[in-house]
């Protein structure tokens, strides 16, 4: 089984976000921080497809988990 390594900006260009690092930057600075009984996945700033997107990718810890894990730390922390 071949792992691959994703980028903060790779995830976001994923879910269809602009992914250069300001655009990143004003992204969590807007949504966070989340409160902490709310699932990643859950806030209400994701679209159907991209909410579905990170809850499968958590549910199977796929390739795409780290990062996802990472986002949702960066997200908590504002």
């Amino acid at each position: 089984m071949e792992s691959h390594t994703h980028t903060l900006a790779n995830l976001f260009a994923q879910l269809g976000l602009s992914s250069d690092k300001a655009a990143i930057e004003a992204f969590i600075a807007t949504h966070a921080p989340l409160p902490r009984e709310l699932r990643l996945a859950d806030a209400p700033f994701w679209t159907p497809a991209q909410a579905a997107f990170l809850k499968a990718e958590i549910a199977e810890d796929a390739d795409w988990s780290a990062v996802v894990d990472g986002l949702d730390a960066q997200l908590r922390h504002g």
